[in-house]
């Protein structure tokens, strides 16, 4: 299986096998995590505590919890508040370095810049640490100070005996580390192991230094040195990648457990990498520094979400750029895979870069454009975005099915001016999840405007769709109906086209009854065809849904058009509908409905939820 990967994906470098699937690990942009006001009190212990930035965090989570004790770990002694040398640090660094310079030659040694250096990072360390103790403190809380090695196990579990006697531990928080930075052949063993060990053995006896106490949540630090490598950090970046690996771990075998693994980039305000030339290297590596007031409440932030691996940075640069153009996939083999309508070109699948497809719809070539018009000018129906959702992620998906397609969003429409032909993107995100594979989704339309260099994008339908082995069994639950009266007279077929814009093709309606809150719509036979391809769903088995609550709502809403907005869910058994085919539709109260599509033997083979719909202006 190694030699296969090596040989086969130009693109990914991280591939793990789930399910019977290959899955390699990608990046999703999100917004950052608001920090909550509060956090509970309770028993903490913090490693690398004499850090810059790790006080910080300290500080921020003591002010959060107002209360607790935590237990803070480092291998800098205490620090001595009565030490006027710390004092002076916070407030006069440069003139504490010209003075222990002067000290320096008062005793007669030959003092140099790094033996300056040294002491000031040391004095560092210990502001740092005597500012998080303040801190904790002020908040109400109560302080034990370590001084302890992290590789050394039986420190480590004398310095947690105070938590084992409480029977629990609320949060561990292991920010400790250091990087010293060679390129692999000038690195010694001795420094490797250095490096390496205190994430990775400190990792381990602190688990095994608590023995049985209960652990509520676990945060452990690592950089995106660990996630993306960097040159000259190769022991740094296996630790930290460990230190992901150890909690992912912890989360499956002990689910009670909140873990979070937070890959931070270079800080711009607070720590080491903030001085020197290093905020120049990032910069010309496209990396942009985190600032203190972000990264701070991250912490808090991210423990409230739940867990997990994180990258909290702002722009990566190269770090992100795909090792192939296409990411790996060889887009002529998944080409070859039978698609619909909505699928022209896959244009690849980055690790970091979605799914693309792009395909060029024609209203002279497409009936479900040319019979789907508002106002004489085509217009793509919703129906069919989400077709080109379900044909898009099923392509790199083997053996599954798409049994479900949610939180779909029709956000603008996708019009065909002049009847030009227009390009479409359709992009999905894969991810797996508990043995199916969620597809986020995306229709974008690519337009090229006069005067612009770039082609103006614009997002117009969302959704998510629902993947499952094919093997498995698919149930679509029938939907609680009120039955119409008997003898109830019908809108006839005549009488919704003269209302609504289809063409023959999406005439899809026969006849409508409706009562107070429910409508019935019996489907035409014989429809022509919409397209000259086989398609992944059928669409106008949708189409009826919203066709049928199109009519409930004129018949509601003296006569005020409606435009698909959103559907919640749709969900289907993949079955054909044999004989005459009906759409039973509620009107729910809230302002959506839901619906199903059952066939000749009232067996409900589509299922709508929480469609909703946006009234269109008439001047529009």
């Amino acid at each position: 299986a190694l030699i296969a990967e090596t040989l086969a994906d130009p693109g990914a470098v991280e591939v793990g096998a789930l399910h019977g699937r290959r899955i390699a690990i990608g990046l999703l942009e999100t917004p950052p995590v608001a920090a909550p006001a509060a956090l509970p009190a309770g028993q903490v212990v913090v490693t690398g505590a004499a850090g810059s930035i790790v006080a910080a965090i300290t500080a921020d989570l003591a002010a959060r919890a107002r209360g607790g004790t935590f237990h803070l770990l480092d291998l800098a002694p205490a620090p001595d508040p009565a030490d006027p040398d710390l004092r002076r640090f916070a407030t006069d660094r440069e003139g504490l370095r010209r003075e222990l310079f002067e000290r320096g030659k008062a005793r007669g040694e030959r003092v140099t810049p790094a033996m300056i250096e040294r002491a000031l990072a040391g004095l560092e360390r210990q502001a740092a640490a005597l500012a998080a103790i303040d801190a904790v403190t002020r908040a109400g809380g109560t302080v034990r100070y370590h001084q302890v090695d992290l590789c050394d196990p039986a420190a480590v579990a004398a310095a947690l005996a105070e938590v084992r006697a409480a029977g629990r531990l609320d949060l561990l928080i292991h920010a400790a580390g250091l990087e010293i930075s060679h390129a692999l052949p000038d690195k010694s063993y001795a420094e490797f192991e250095r490096v390496f060990d205190v994430k990775a053995d400190g990792w381990c006896n602190l688990i095994a230094g608590l023995g049985a106490a209960p652990l509520g949540a676990v945060v452990v630090f690592s950089s995106i040195a660990g996630r993306f490598g960097n040159a000259g950090q190769t022991d740094y970046s296996a630790a930290n990648d460990l230190l992901c690996k150890l909690v992912s771990n912890l989360r499956r075998t002990r689910p009670e457990v909140r873990g979070v693994a937070i890959d931070w980039t270079a800080w711009a305000d607070i720590g080491m990498a903030s001085r020197g030339s290093i905020p120049k290297v990032m910069a010309a590596a496209g990396i942009a520094m985190l600032p203190a007031a972000i990264g701070v409440p991250a912490v808090a932030g991210e423990l409230a979400h739940g867990g997990g691996e994180v990258v909290i940075a702002g722009g990566l640069g190269g770090l992100i750029a795909e090792r192939d153009p296409e990411g790996g996939l060889d887009p002529a083999r998944v080409a070859a895979v039978p698609h619909g309508p909505m699928i022209g070109r896959l244009i690849g699948m980055g690790v970091h870069t979605p799914l693309i497809a792009e395909v060029t719809l024609d209203p002279a070539r497409a009936p479900f454009l040319d019979d789907h018009r508002i106002d004489g000018t085509a217009v793509l129906p919703g129906v069919m975005g989400i077709e080109g959702f379900a044909e898009l992620a099923q392509l790199v998906v083997p053996g599954a099915r798409v049994t479900a397609v949610e939180q779909v969003r029709f956000d603008a429409p996708i019009k065909f001016y002049r009847d030009e032909p227009r390009t479409l993107q359709l992009e999905a995100w894969l991810v797996p999840a508990a043995g199916e594979v969620i597809a986020e989704c995306r229709l974008i339309g690519v337009r090229r405007l006069a005067g612009r260099d770039e082609p103006q994008r614009t997002v117009h339908f969302t959704g998510r769709v629902r993947l499952t082995p094919a093997s498995d069994h698919v149930e679509v639950r029938a939907l609680p109906h009120a039955a119409l009266p008997d003898g109830s007279p019908p809108v006839g077929r005549a009488e919704i086209y003269r209302t609504y814009f289809h063409g023959p093709a999406y005439q899809v309606l026969d006849a409508v009854w409706t009562a107070a809150d429910d409508a019935l719509g019996r489907m035409a036979e014989q429809l022509p065809p919409d397209t000259d391809r086989a398609m992944l769903l059928d669409p106008r088995r949708i189409e009826l849904c919203f066709q049928t609550a199109g009519i409930w709502e004129l018949r509601a809403h003296g006569g005020q058009m409606a435009l698909p907005r959103e559907v919640e869910e749709l969900r289907w058994n993949g079955g054909p509908a044999d004989g005459p085919v009906v759409a039973r539709v509620h009107a729910r109260g809230d302002g959506g409905f839901d619906a199903e599509v059952d066939d000749a033997h009232g067996v409900p083979c589509l299922v709508v939820r929480g469609y909703r719909t946006a009234a269109v202006d008439p001047g529009a």
